[in-house]
């Protein structure tokens, strides 16, 4: 069976845990600081973990956790 490929701009955004949990960047950290609370600075620039039916696809597109 031939080696599956790895969707690199997938591999670029995500990554995948140890217990196969996938973790993303916030947006909208870049623009418009200045009317932005600095709780919410904290929680935008803190990676978030990804909902299971999202997942699901994510985790096809990194096949080997790149």
């Amino acid at each position: 069976m031939p080696k599956m490929k790895t969707n690199k701009s997938a591999s670029k955004r995500f990554r995948l845990t140890s217990t196969g949990k996938v973790m993303f960047r916030h947006t909208s950290l870049k623009k418009k600081k200045i009317s932005k609370s600095p709780g919410q600075k904290r929680r935008l620039y803190m990676e978030g973990v990804m909902d299971a039916s999202k997942a699901k696809m994510v985790g096809r597109q990194i096949p080997y956790g790149a």
